[in-house]
């Protein structure tokens, strides 16, 4: 269980540079940033991800998407198919936007009606979706289906099947089927609190009751769910995306342990966890594992990497488009003292992108310590040991003069882990989210990194993966060296593992 939060700093008490926050030059050898191995949109503008569901062999995943971008607006729902959450192909457009009078389809949730429940047949797709309606641009809940197989939805009715109840933030319905009391379920966005309706037939709605949350600003794309920890114990988790920044926390997946029993969710503690604690991990979603038998002892989980305080920066409209997503991790449930904690871990499809492997023995550094090698995209796993110490970690994407990186270490001192992108390319221009903090128990001596490099996102699990750090970045093309450094004694780096990724 980690204790405390301490996030988004653009200052620390380590030696720092200028921070670097313009755009970097395209090299005229290779210019492009698409990602090697993350998922990104083929071209214009990607956001929310929409929960993905398995069907016939493959997970279907459909996602927020502008055709008219950057100068029109409006999202659909565009769809791509993956059998291992590592390879994806485009399916196409499949709620398009504006062909009703509602608006376009904002963020929702799709379910397989496999009891036909709705009736429009067994097997039936069902999606609940936001549209800001016609009536003065309400945000409201309309049905689409679909009997193919999800590749087109089809408008039920130019009514919503769940009105405005008078709030201005009603948004994002995420539906489950609970089993226990035998009916559909859903949460809805509703400014500070999620709201939960029950439903038998997807189409007719009931208040059941609402959990409001205190001091992490307005939430958005709910999560409910049931997992077992591994001490055997089942739990129901409630997820948001929200706000922390004004309390020094992230601004990405909170989510809160408990019970749900059939009308209300009762947490184990009203102070939330977070699932990442970098800059750029939002409107996240989890979802089960497709193929297997066992449903609750873990699931997966990718999100958005961006952040709405500087959602155009990026070097990629260059290349007509704007949109990555992390990577899709599994998730499983710790228990710890009597509470409990979500730890996350890049899911081991990753592996088979392998294309190289690099190994390094045992290396002493006071000081710093440049690796021979390098890359752009790879996993990189170390072991970081110390006695006396006040900082240690690797520099990563970094240039030849070793002016340009981006930092991931431990800062003893402090007690705190953290991702430092001050040195290096990246979208905040204001210099206010540079470094991302998360608590680290600096007795313990040691730390376990994994480290997952691409084009513009680093991607960093700590130890068991129970503090994660989600960060785009935008190195220059050449910048790719990997330095190890400690400051106020020696560190020892061991198991120092290197895969290099790219697409097969």
């Amino acid at each position: 269980m980690t204790a405390g939060l301490a996030v988004h700093y653009s200052t620390n008490d380590r030696k720092e540079e200028t921070i670097i926050n313009e755009e970097p030059p395209l090299s005229k050898e290779k210019p492009s940033y698409r990602a090697s191995y993350h998922f990104t949109t083929p071209d214009k503008w990607m956001n929310d991800p929409q929960r993905p569901i398995y069907l016939d062999g493959k997970y279907h995943y459909y996602y927020l998407y502008n055709r008219d971008y950057p100068k029109g607006n409006g999202t659909e729902w565009r769809h791509a198919t993956s059998t291992d959450l590592v390879h994806w192909k485009d399916e196409g457009v499949a709620i398009p936007k504006y062909t009703n009078r509602n608006g376009d389809p904002w963020t929702g949730s799709v379910v397989e009606d496999k009891d036909n429940t709705a009736g429009f047949g067994k097997g039936a797709l069902v999606a609940l979706v936001t549209q800001p309606s016609a009536d003065g641009g309400k945000q409201e809940q309309y049905l689409w289906y679909s009997t193919d197989r999800g590749k087109k939805f089809i408008s039920y009715s130019n009514k919503p099947v769940l009105a405005n109840p008078g709030t201005h933030d009603f948004r994002d319905p995420k539906i489950i089927w609970d089993d226990k009391s035998r009916k559909w379920i859903m949460t809805m966005a509703e400014g500070t609190k999620v709201g939960f309706y029950e439903s038998s037939n997807l189409k007719d709605w009931l208040y059941i009751s609402g959990f409001v949350t205190e001091n992490i600003g307005l939430v958005e794309c709910p999560d409910l769910y049931m997992m077992r920890a591994d001490d055997g114990t089942y739990k129901w988790i409630l997820g948001v995306s929200a706000n922390g920044k004004p309390a020094g926390k992230p601004n990405t997946y909170a989510y809160w342990t408990g019970d749900f029993n059939g009308k209300e969710f009762i947490p184990d503690s009203k102070e939330p966890q977070w699932l990442d604690y970098g800059f750029d991990w939002y409107a996240a979603v989890t979802f089960e594992e497709g193929a297997g038998s066992d449903k609750y002892s873990h699931r997966y989980a990718l999100a958005w990497m961006n952040n709405w305080d500087y959602p155009h920066t990026t070097p990629t409209l260059r290349e007509g488009y704007n949109g990555i997503n992390s990577i899709v991790r599994q998730i499983k449930l710790k228990s710890a003292g009597g509470t409990y904690q979500l730890i996350s871990q890049p899911t081991q499809a990753l592996n088979q992108l392998t294309q190289s492997t690099e190994s390094f023995q045992r290396i002493e550094v006071n000081g710093t310590r440049t690796l021979n090698t390098t890359g752009d995209a790879y996993q990189l796993d170390a072991d970081i040991s110390w006695s006396d110490l006040k900082n240690a970690g690797l520099r990563l994407r970094e240039s030849a003069d070793k002016k340009r990186h981006v930092d991931v270490g431990v800062f003893v001192e402090g007690s705190y882990s953290y991702v430092n992108r001050r040195n290096t390319w990246q979208p905040d221009k204001g210099g206010t989210y540079v470094e991302s903090r998360a608590p680290f128990d600096a007795g313990k001596k040691k730390v376990h990194l994994k480290i997952l490099v691409d084009k513009t996102s680093i991607e960093v699990f700590v130890d068991d993966g129970s503090v994660v750090f989600s960060n785009v970045i935008f190195p220059g093309w050449n910048d790719k060296g990997i330095t190890l450094f400690s400051e106020g004694g020696k560190a020892v780096f061991e198991n120092v593992v290197i895969n290099h990724l790219g697409k097969k």
